[in-house]
């Protein structure tokens, strides 16, 4: 930002907060993409802060391939980057096709067509699509930080939690293949946009809590697995058996998975771990890796949550 107190920035300070070289900008703003709000003394092109948004959109759109055409018509409200993005996932299905029966379709490609083919069905904004692009283009190591951040705020400071939990979870976390399909690069991209989610990670946190309130040092690693195997099979023969949640047999349903368990602390639990977030965190981590998603027992589990409400509620 130039030192005159006006926040305006010339092209080489938009350069070097950007990554972008004096030159791109130049021609981006030769050819109309990226107009000067005005001019220095000196004459001087300068910009504002909008400028740099949309400097983040033009870099993004040209990324994606579109041309400069298609970027000013994104740029003057003629078309929206839904609209341009469904336009160009068909154009680059003509090139992918003969370069993938050639051996030369790389990932890149598959990348650039899942982040258009996912803007064009979401009918994204600019800033969603520039996520987007942004995390679909991170490195191995990048996209392994996101998910070392993700385990150490869940799991800071609960040394009490089931090690076989963290385990599993670290371990669940699905990493994308080196040549994705499009559908698992569609998949990574809202994964990694619900891993960086604070209220995400609160309600995660919040499970792991449970977990660590109801588990002392006496209590052996697995167990946490144990109660969520032995729910699933014992409300399942109750569902079978047509049993009602409100009916005294459920008490003794409850009773054989519960124990002598807070009602009301399971109850919470449960809520949480229900949360249909929770089911598409399983579902994406499943597309990721190209495997069907494993069954998130959702009839085994609303069944028990009605017989706990039954009973809080008497």
């Amino acid at each position: 930002m130039i030192e005159d107190g006006t926040g305006l920035f010339t092209i080489g300070e938009l350069s070097r907060s950007t990554g972008l070289s004096v030159r791109t900008i130049r021609y981006w703003s030769d050819e109309g993409a990226l107009p000067p709000v005005t001019r220095s003394s000196g004459g001087y092109r300068l910009y504002d802060a909008a400028s740099v948004a949309r400097l983040e959109l033009i870099r993004t759109l040209r990324e994606l391939g579109l041309g400069l055409d298609d970027v000013r018509k994104v740029l003057a409200g003629e078309t929206t980057v839904a609209e341009v993005a469904a336009t160009h996932v068909a154009a680059l299905d003509a090139q992918i096709l003969p370069q993938c029966l050639k051996g030369l379709g790389g990932p890149q490609l598959q990348v650039t067509r899942a982040v258009l083919s996912t803007v064009a069905r979401r009918g994204s904004t600019a800033e969603e699509m520039t996520l987007m692009n942004k995390l679909a283009r991170l490195s191995a190591a990048e996209r392994k930080q996101i998910a070392d951040d993700f385990m150490e705020e869940t799991f800071a400071g609960l040394d009490t939690a089931d090690p076989d939990i963290r385990t599993r979870l670290r371990f669940g976390l699905a990493e994308l293949p080196e040549d994705p399909t499009p559908e698992q690069v569609d998949a990574w991209v809202e994964l990694a946009e619900l891993l960086q989610d604070r209220g995400f990670r609160a309600r995660m946190r919040n499970m792991i809590e449970f977990n660590a309130a109801n588990r002392g040092p006496e209590v052996p690693a697995g167990t946490s697995l144990w109660f969520m195997s032995r729910l699933v099979q014992l409300a399942g023969e109750a569902l079978e058996r047509g049993v009602a949640p409100g009916s005294p047999e459920a008490e003794e349903v409850l009773a054989g998975i519960l124990g002598n368990a807070d009602r009301a602390a399971v109850l919470e639990r449960i809520e949480s771990a229900s949360h249909s977030e929770m089911a598409r965190f399983r579902e994406l981590n499943a597309l990721v890796r190209g495997v069907d998603p494993l069954s998130a027992h959702r009839e085994e589990f609303a069944w028990v949550v009605a017989a706990l409400r039954a009973r809080s509620a008497s």
